[in-house]
């Protein structure tokens, strides 16, 4: 990359950051939709009611520790 002007370079950065942030959510997707216990039926086009609001609750759950985490690394990175 030392090739490139610094503006290309800043653009291939951000793009790179943007696929390597989007690799990572579609991981994690796969592996919630793979390891969830709600998910009890053969998979098909649609979640039972059952199944979609256990979903719903896993990853409201999942969101709500990620962003305690994420606020919490950040605290502890400004304090030190």
């Amino acid at each position: 990359m030392d090739d490139f002007d610094p503006s290309t370079r800043r653009e291939m950065e951000t793009f790179l950051a943007r696929e390597q942030a989007n690799a990572k959510l579609q991981h994690t997707i796969q592996t919630l939709t793979t390891t969830c216990i709600c998910v009890t039926s053969t998979p098909s086009n649609k979640f039972s009611s059952a199944e979609a609001s256990c979903l719903t609750a896993t990853l409201e759950r999942f969101m709500d520790t990620s962003m305690f985490l994420i606020k919490s690394l950040s605290e502890k990175q400004r304090s030190h």
